[in-house]
Parts: structure tokens; C-alpha cells; sequence
């Protein structure tokens, strides 16, 4: 009988959720002339790693995200939003606790992230129950736009626009012979080999590894000896790291190509640089270092003189999205939810419109891929990858 009544008690907080939205106050934001007003103490979250393998990854988008906020407040010292951080670690068993906490905070009317596709295949679906508008700056498994959540939202490509692009770079500008696949049975890197595959055609062979894995013989032996002279890795900079590690102590010769999951400082670091010399890493976006307006000298100025990495502009531009919103008096969930779903502005970083489709999807015309490469211990722009 108590478990009944806690179902149903359970059901009714739920319900609440969803038809009360965020409770918020208002504060008059407007002049003489204008009758605008900002919703106040509300909160956006960040979800994703900030702890753990990958959060070098993470820790560039909140950053980001923190920016755009703190700028926000300082020009809104009067009606200030607030910064909620659900540190995942990526992983999606950590997901649905974090998720849960998020959608019960009815303060909370947005959500930058998740970040990575497996923890969104779990997270999202309690999110669309609460109608808790989300725009993930790097969440790229294709299949995350067809669930029918009315939450979704990416503010990049996927994995269809990416891993064509590195199948097409490893074709056409590479030129490679021989193609070894390997991924990390992860949502994203499993979807992105898939992708790969179907530009690339036969290959020299193809294996699969475990995220946390440190001791990759096996699949070591299994490349060296198909005589590929490309590895395309569809996983995390980790993983990444250490197989490349022990591949060319093998003495592979060949040239690993990876995609956004990789594209971080960390990966070099991991793997050293003098093994991680060469390497390709793709990503469904254009270089934070050269990203628009003041932002790489405002976000140098805030983070110790750091580089933006990989998708920190990205959740810049995403951040202020919901900003807008909130600045124009939407506080509610729903409100939001359906001021995003009519954005249709520039990024002031990135220079990217984001304008979604029904699905979530950016507008395919505002899509591009870079291929990036390391050189002398830095991961530096290559090319737009060009579409086929």
C-alpha cells in the first residue's frame, strides 16, 4: 500500500512538472518606451563529464556555457540567472539520477547538453516528460532526432554529416589503401563507424573495444597485421590515446583519423606527443580558436588564458539562446521550449544561424565538418572537410 501511494504521489509531482513549469519572478527590464521584462532567479544546467576520462571535453563546453551566463548577469546584475552543473563523467549509468534531479528542480528551464549521445539516449526521455527544452552542443548519434522527443535540440551536425566528411577526407585527400575500423561499442562511437564504413566500403578489418580499456594487444596485433596504413577510431580521446600508444610501439606506421570525441588537447597528452604527431581528428564544427567577435579573447580572459577548445563556442552561442528567451520573459519550460523552436539568429560566435528542423536537427545549410590535425603537440585546423 505505501509503495502504491508512492506511485501515485510519484505521478501527481510529475504531472505538476509538466503543466506548472518553472515557477519564476519578474523584474522590469524594459526603458520608458519598452515593456519588457526578464525572468528572474531561474537556472540553466550544463550536463555532461567535468570529472573522469573525458572530461577535458566537458569542461570547454561548461566553460562556455559559464561564459555566456556571467556576462549575462553582469549586464542583468538585477535579475540574474544561475548555473546548475550535472557532472555525468559521460557516463550513462550516472544519466538518469542527474536527469532526474534536473527535471525536479523547477527552477530549471533549460539544459546546454547532454554532451555525449549515450548519456542523452537516457536523459532525454525523462527531460520530455517535463518539457525541459535541451540544445546539445555535441551529442551526434543520428538516431537521438527520431525518438520523437519535442525537447531535442543539436547544435551541430551529426554523425550522417561527420562521419561521411572523414570517410570522404581519408578517401580523397588521404587517399589511404587499406582502412582498419575500431570502436568503443559506445552510442557515439559505433554510430560513427557506421558512417565512416559506407564512404570508405571494404575494409582491412574492423574491431571493437571497451571504454576504460587500457590494455589493447589483441586488437593491436589484429591492425598491424591487416597492413592498414589508416585507423579510423570511433570512441573517446582516452581510449584513443592508449591504443595509438601501443600501436606504433608495435610499430605500426600508419595514421589514426577519429572524430569529435578525440578532438581534445587530452588525447595528446594520453597518447604523447610524439605518437600523436600526424593525427586526424574531425569535428562537425568550425575551430573555437578563430571563432567570431570578442569571444576567444573573453573566454582566454576568464579561464587563466586557456584556448577554447573543441564545441566551447558552440555552447557559448547555445547558452545565450536561452538567455534571450529568458531576457524576453519566458519562464516557464514550455515558454522556452517554444522560443527555441522558432529561434532563427546568428551565433555571435560561431557565426552559425541556428535555426532546428521539426526533428531538432540544425538546419542542414548552416552544417559543416573541419578536419584537424596535430602538429607539434597542438591540435591545429586543417580543412573544411568540403560536402560531397
Amino acid at each position: 500500500m505505501r509503495q502504491k501511494l508512492a506511485r501515485v504521489l510519484s505521478g501527481v509531482a510529475i504531472s505538476a512538472l509538466v503543466f506548472g513549469g518553472a515557477a519564476a519572478c519578474k523584474a522590469d527590464s524594459g526603458s520608458e518606451g519598452g515593456g519588457s521584462s526578464a525572468a528572474c532567479d531561474l537556472k540553466l544546467g550544463f550536463f555532461g563529464p567535468l570529472t573522469g576520462d573525458a572530461a577535458g571535453l566537458g569542461i570547454h563546453m561548461r566553460n562556455g556555457t559559464k561564459l555566456a551566463i556571467d556576462q549575462y548577469n553582469k549586464e542583468n546584475a538585477d535579475c540574474k540567472v544561475n548555473l546548475e552543473e550535472y557532472d555525468s563523467q559521460g557516463d550513462p549509468a550516472k544519466a538518469a539520477p542527474l536527469a532526474q534531479k534536473a527535471a525536479s528542480d523547477t527552477k530549471v528551464v533549460g539544459i546546454v547538453g547532454p554532451a555525449f549521445s549515450g548519456e542523452s539516449e537516457v536523459a532525454d526521455p525523462i527531460f520530455n516528460q517535463v518539457s525541459l527544452p535541451i540544445i546539445t552542443p555535441s551529442a551526434t548519434r543520428p538516431s537521438l532526432s527520431t525518438k520523437g522527443w519535442k525537447i531535442f535540440h543539436r547544435g551541430v551536425g551529426n554523425d550522417t554529416s561527420q562521419g561521411p566528411a572523414a570517410g570522404r577526407y581519408i578517401k580523397n585527400v588521404m587517399k589511404a589503401q587499406k582502412v582498419y575500423v575500431v570502436d568503443d561499442q559506445s552510442a557515439y562511437g559505433a554510430g560513427l563507424v557506421d558512417e565512416v564504413k559506407k564512404i570508405i566500403g571494404t575494409v582491412a578489418g574492423e574491431d571493437k573495444v571497451q571504454v576504460k580499456q587500457t590494455n589493447f594487444s589483441a586488437v593491436v596485433t589484429k591492425i598491424v597485421g591487416s597492413g592498414a596504413d589508416v585507423l579510423f577510431f570511433g570512441g573517446y580521446y582516452t581510449e584513443a590515446g592508449l591504443l595509438l600508444k601501443q600501436l606504433k610501439g608495435a610499430g605500426w606506421k600508419g595514421t589514426m583519423v577519429a572524430g569529435d570525441g578525440v578532438n581534445d588537447a587530452n588525447f595528446i597528452s594520453v597518447a604523447g606527443q610524439q605518437v600523436a604527431e600526424g593525427t586526424i581528428l574531425t569535428c562537425p564544427c568550425a575551430p573555437a580558436t578563430a571563432a567570431k567577435g570578442t569571444f576567444v579573447t573573453d573566454y582566454k580572459a576568464a579561464f587563466e588564458n586557456a584556448e577554447p577548445g573543441t564545441y566551447a563556442d558552440v555552447s557559448y552561442d547555445i547558452t545565450k539562446i536561452f538567455l534571450e528567451g529568458i531576457k524576453s520573459g519566458k519562464a516557464s519550460r514550455e515558454d522556452l521550449l517554444a522560443f527555441v523552436k522558432a529561434y532563427n539568429k546568428a551565433g555571435g560566435a560561431t557565426g552559425v544561424t541556428y535555426k532546428f528542423e521539426g526533428t531538432g536537427e540544425l538546419d542542414p545549410a548552416q552544417v559543416l565538418v573541419w578536419a584537424f590535425k596535430v602538429n607539434a603537440g597542438k591540435v591545429v585546423p586543417d580543412i573544411e572537410i568540403p560536402k560531397a
